[in-house]
C-alpha cells in the first residue's frame, strides 16, 4: 500500500470545474538543441543519471508523478531511450558470453589429481637423529602415458601435531623413471628435531598449481640416533686408509725398510752455523717464536733447539736462548740439559742462558734486538710461531754479520724470513724437521704414510677436476651426478 505521505498521494485541491476548466495544458517541451546543452553532446553517464533521476521522481513524467512538472526531465529521457534500447542488449550479450566462456573454460579444466592411497614415514637408519623417511604409492592419476598429464609433482608437509599447522618441506617430488618402475616415491625429509614427533602430508599438484586434497601418516615419526652416522661413511674410509698407510710405513721402517727423505738445507746447515760461532767465539742465538705450548710451532721450535743444542755442546759453543712465555723457558731448560747430557758434556749446561723476558710482543722484540746489537751473536735461529716482529728480528741479526736459519708455517711471515734469512724452513719442511733430524723409524714412517695420504688428498682433486670439465664438454648428466656424489657425499 503506498503511504499517504507520499507525494503521489496528496489529496488534491478541489479547484472549480471553471477553475480547472482554464487551465492550460502543458506546452511541449522545447526541443534540446543539436549537441545538448551548451553545444556539447551528452556521455551516456549523463544520460543514465538523469534517466535515473527522471524515472525516480514521484513529479517526473516518465516516473510516476504528474502534470507537467518533469517536463524537461521527459524530454531528456526520450533522448536517452534510444540509448537505453540499444546498450540493454549489448550488456546482457556480454554478461552471457562471460559466463559461457567461464562454464567452458572449467569444463575444459582437467580434474584435480586424486591424492596418494596412503603415507608412511619412519625413521631414516645410520644417521644422527635428524632424518625421516617419508614413503608414499604414486596418485592414481600419475601415469607416464597419461596426455594431457594430471600430476606434475608432490609436495610434503610436515608438522609436529596431527591437527597443527602444516609446512611443506624439502623440494617438490618429480617422479623419475625409477619411481614410475616400482610405483612408490621416497624422500628424505632433513632437519628433524631429535625425539621430536612429526606427522607429514602429502599432496598431489597438478600443472596449473591445483592441489589434491592431503593423504596424512596415521602414526607420528621420530628420529632417533644411531651409533653410527652414515654421512660420514667415506670419511671413515678415507681416515682408516690414511692411518693404514702411517701404520704400515711405520711397521716398515722398524723391520729396516729403507725411507728416503729428501734434503733440507737448513737442517743441514745447522753444524755449519755453530761451528762458525764456535770459530768466531760467538754464541748462539735461539728464538722459539713468540706463542706458548699450546702451539703447534713452539713444539716443533722445540724440536730442532733439541738438535742445535747438541751440536753445540760438541762444539763447545754458548747457547742462549730468551722466551716469551715461562712455560716454553721452562720446557727449554729441560730440553737443553737431556741435549747436553746425550752429547756427553752435562756439566757444560748453564741454565741461566734460557731465561724468560715478558709476554708482551713487543717488548720481547725489543729486549731480542737490543742483545743482538750488544752481543753480535755469529748464529741466529728463528723456529717457531712468529708475527710482525719477525722482520725485526732479521733485519737486527742481518747488520751484525750472523747466519740466520729460520723455519715456520705462518705464510704472511714466510716471505720476510726467506727475504732476509739464509736459509729458510717453508711449512711443512719446518714439521718435518723432527723426523729429519732424529731419523727415529717411528717418525720416518710417520711421515711416510702422511706423504701417502696427501697423494690420496691430491688425487681425489684431480679425479674432481677432470669429471666436472668433462661434464661440461660433454654435456652428460651422469658425469654431472658424479662429480656431485664425489663433492658432497664422499669429500662431505
Amino acid at each position: 500500500m503506498i503511504s499517504s505521505e507520499h507525494p503521489g498521494n496528496r489529496s488534491r485541491p478541489k479547484w472549480p470545474r471553471a477553475i480547472a476548466g482554464r487551465r492550460k495544458a502543458p506546452s511541449p517541451p522545447a526541443p534540446l538543441p543539436r549537441g545538448g546543452e551548451g553545444g556539447r553532446v551528452p556521455t551516456l553517464t549523463q544520460f543514465a543519471h538523469r534517466g535515473a533521476e527522471c524515472k525516480s521522481s514521484p513529479l517526473s513524467p516518465c516516473g510516476r508523478g504528474v502534470g507537467g512538472e518533469g517536463a524537461h526531465g521527459a524530454a531528456f529521457c526520450q533522448r536517452a531511450r534510444p540509448f537505453r534500447n540499444v546498450l540493454s542488449p549489448l550488456l546482457s550479450a556480454a554478461i552471457v558470453f562471460t559466463t559461457g566462456k567461464v562454464l567452458v573454460k572449467a569444463a575444459d579444466a582437467p580434474p584435480v589429481p586424486r591424492p596418494p592411497e596412503s603415507v608412511s614415514a619412519a625413521d631414516h637408519p645410520w644417521d644422527d637423529g635428524t632424518k625421516i623417511d617419508v614413503t608414499f604409492p604414486l596418485s592414481p592419476d600419475d601415469r607416464p602415458d597419461a596426455s594431457p598429464k594430471l600430476v606434475a609433482y608432490y609436495s610434503v608437509e610436515r608438522s609436529g601435531e596431527r591437527d597443527g599447522t602444516f609446512e611443506s618441506v624439502g623440494a617438490p617430488l618429480i617422479p623419475d623413471k625409477a619411481a614410475y618402475k616400482n610405483g612408490i616415491i621416497t624422500t628424505t625429509i632433513e632437519k628433524c628435531h631429535r625425539g621430536d614427533p612429526y606427522f607429514f602430508r602429502v599432496r598431489a599438484v597438478a600443472p596449473d598449481g591445483r592441489k589434491s586434497v592431503a593423504a596424512e601418516t596415521p602414526e607420528p615419526a621420530v628420529g632417533v640416533r644411531q651409533w653410527f652416522d652414515g654421512d660420514h661413511l667415506w670419511l671413515a674410509v678415507l681416515l682408516a686408509s690414511l692411518c693404514g698407510a702411517v701404520v704400515a710405513c711405520i711397521e716398515l721402517a722398524r723391520r729396516g725398510w729403507p725411507i728416503k727423505v729428501r734434503s733440507i738445507a737448513g737442517l743441514d746447515a745447522v753444524e755449519e752455523a755453530v761451528g762458525r760461532a764456535t770459530e768466531m767465539g760467538r754464541s748462539c742465538f735461539f728464538i722459539a717464536g713468540v706463542q706458548d705450548l699450546n702451539e703447534m710451532q713452539t713444539i716443533a721450535g722445540i724440536t730442532v733447539l733439541s738438535h742445535v743444542a747438541k751440536v753445540a755442546a760438541e762444539y763447545d759453543a754458548r747457547l742462549e736462548m730468551p722466551t716469551s712465555r715461562s712455560l716454553v723457558m721452562t720446557t727449554a731448560r729441560e730440553t737443553v740439559r737431556a741435549s747436553y747430557l746425550a752429547a756427553g758434556r752435562p756439566e757444560a749446561y748453564v741454565e741461566d742462558n734460557i731465561y724468560y723476558v715478558t709476554d708482551e710482543q713487543f717488548g720481547f722484540a725489543a729486549f731480542a734486538t737490543g742483545k743482538m746489537v750488544r752481543e753480535k751473536p755469529a748464529a741466529c735461529f728463528y723456529m717457531g710461531c712468529f708475527f710482525a716482529e719477525s722482520l725485526i728480528f732479521a733485519e737486527t741479526a742481518n747488520t751484525v754479520g750472523a747466519i740466520q736459519i729460520a723455519g715456520t708455517a705462518e705464510p704472511a711471515q714466510l716471505p720476510f724470513f726467506v727475504a732476509a734469512c739464509d736459509y729458510a724452513l717453508i711449512g711443512e719442511e719446518f714439521y718435518a724437521a723432527s723426523a729429519y733430524l732424529s731419523g727415529d723409524p717411528d717418525q720416518l714412517g710417520s711421515l711416510k704414510g702422511q706423504d701417502l695420504g696427501k697423494v690420496l688428498a691430491v688425487s681425489l682433486l684431480v679425479i674432481g677436476s677432470l669429471l666436472v670439465t668433462a661434464a661440461v664438454v660433454l654435456a652428460s648428466p651422469q658425469l654431472l651426478e658424479a662429480t656431485t656424489y664425489l663433492r658432497d657425499t664422499m669429500l662431505k
